[in-house]
């Protein structure tokens, strides 16, 4: 009888022949992220053999002028340049275009025909990854376009062949309401194993080392809980604005667009308890564990650990820059937030009464995220020190950019006298490994392409999400009052400092 919790994984190490169709082949992320992607798998000789991209957008072009575009946004995004035209000569002929709106029967007939002759000529054996580079709103046509022409067979298990797959890009619905009718659309259509719903900060190196970092060292996991853990921070922080994203940020703020996913999901892979092995599903029970004992906010809470912020004016790297209401599309009088910072607790046996420090925010001093273990003070101090003690040791695992790890403690600086200096020792990934580190979108559409779950998010653990975050989205909308304005190229309103230091701590300067 087999064991479950091993399934998949010896089939995951290999990469089966197949055919990526990416829906919104027109957008930004396939010319940025998608493509490039494809591209630096083909130069890795991480693609199979028998592989192929059909790209769907509105507007007729023919194979060659895509693979044109596409040989253009390489040349500007990829890691690795210039193109090799070696590879590009073997890579391009795999890449076809097919004209077509989402919500027409007529797009997915022709698809059915175009994949019967590509899996021909391309022996990609059937197996399809359906990439939804689309917003939302698109999500429902294209899931029922796929199941009315016969393109999607539902299965129950990761290894059977041939498969087909879909990626569906964040933000996973709008709320937790939005998120469950999604999960069931795409439930009714496709198994659980053969939905991948991607946050690329998952994809990250260090975000992954998380793991390595805590279950691979005994040094440091008798040391990451309540007993030697004073409080934990978790920065997601951006220097530049909304970037032409208007009318997308006023329908969604940084609470949806950063915090319910990218800072959660760091959260989780901090706070979460070994799993028993590194299955998909062990990993994300051990994940989703972590969301259900977040404490909820009521409330009161809500007023004093949450804070808000959107920016005004200022200076980003010595440049003058504008306000987020003087974006185009954002209202003049808008009350969208585009700083949120909060103290969040994690009620088990390991956290209890351990604050989680969470911020996240555009237009701030600089582009950086990490999570920042501080540990507790020393007990007594037998050392002359200046006022203030001992600094805490801090471990630091940066996230972006400068992909690193560095723990702060104290030494003696040499001389006569006993004085004390904080020191930090530091592993960073360019000094050691090269600078070429692969993208996010490298290894998960490699781990979508061999079915490893492991780094994406499970429809419960979505919908949990959403239900922490969905009382401070209802706390907001019943007092719809302008958040506090902080200015462009600082770390936030003063409301955020003072969270912290209602606590008798301050936030650290990335």
């Amino acid at each position: 009888m087999s064991n479950p919790l091993r399934e998949g994984l010896e089939a995951g190490r290999v990469v089966p022949p197949c055919t990526v169709v990416i829906f919104g082949a027109g957008g930004d992320l396939t010319r940025r992220k998608l493509m490039p992607a494809l591209y630096n798998l083909a130069v890795s000789r991480a693609l199979p053999g028998g592989f192929a991209v059909v790209g769907i957008s509105r507007g007729e072009k023919s194979d060659d002028a895509f693979r044109e575009e596409m040989h253009e946004a390489v040349g500007t995004f990829s890691r690795k340049k210039p193109i090799d035209p070696g590879i590009w000569t073997d890579f391009a002929p795999g890449l076809f275009f097919q004209a077509g709106a989402f919500g027409e029967a007529e797009t997915y007939a022709k698809l059915k025909e175009r994949l019967d002759t590509i899996e021909s000529s391309r022996g990609t054996k059937g197996n399809r990854l359906f990439y939804l580079a689309v917003p939302p709103s698109e999500v429902r046509g294209i899931v029922e376009g796929l199941r009315g022409a016969g393109l999607v067979e539902k299965h129950t298990s990761i290894s059977e062949l041939p498969f087909t797959r879909i990626i569906a890009e964040k933000p996973f619905g709008h709320d937790r309401a939005s998120a469950a009718a999604l999960n069931g659309l795409l439930g009714e259509v496709f198994g659980e194993r053969q939905v991948f719903r991607i946050d690329h900060y998952l994809g990250k190196e260090t975000v992954q080392n998380l793991l390595v970092f805590r279950f691979a060292n005994s040094l440091f996991e008798p040391l990451w809980n309540r007993e030697h853990v004073d409080h934990v921070q978790i920065t997601v922080a951006e220097d530049i604005g909304v970037e032409g994203r208007g009318r997308f940020y006023e329908q969604t703020g940084a609470l949806r667009d950063i915090v319910q996913n990218h800072a959660l999901q760091l959260l989780c892979l901090t706070a979460m308890e070994p799993p028993i092995s590194l299955h998909a599903d062990a990993v994300r029970d051990e994940k989703v564990k972590v969301l259900r004992s977040l404490r909820p906010l009521g409330p009161r809470t809500i007023r004093s650990s949450v804070v808000r912020g959107q920016y005004t004016g200022g200076f980003v790297r010595g440049d003058e820059v504008r306000a987020y209401r003087q974006e185009p599309d954002v209202a003049g009088e808008s009350s969208t937030e585009t700083f949120v910072a909060m103290r969040v607790f994690v009620d088990s046996w390991r956290w209890g009464g351990v604050p989680f420090y969470v911020r996240a925010g555009k237009r701030l001093n600089r582009r950086a995220t990490e999570v920042a273990i501080h540990f507790k003070r020393v007990p007594h101090a037998i050392f002359p020190v200046p006022d203030g003690g001992i600094s805490p040791n801090v471990l630091t695992m940066r996230i972006q950019p400068d992909e690193q790890i560095a723990l702060r403690f104290t030494t003696k600086e040499p001389g006569q006298n006993t004085v004390l200096r904080d020191v930090a020792m530091d592993f960073r990934y360019g000094s050691t490994f090269g600078s070429n580190t692969p993208e996010a979108y490298e290894r998960l559409l490699l781990d979508a392409m061999r079915g490893d779950a492991t780094l994406f998010t499970r429809a419960d653990e979505a919908e949990q999400q959403w239900a922490f975050v969905e009382p401070i989205l209802a706390a907001w909308q019943e007092n719809p009052t302008p958040p506090p304005m902080y200015d462009a190229g600082s770390w936030g309103p003063e409301a955020s400092h003072e969270l912290l230091a209602a606590d008798g701590r301050r936030w650290r300067k990335p």
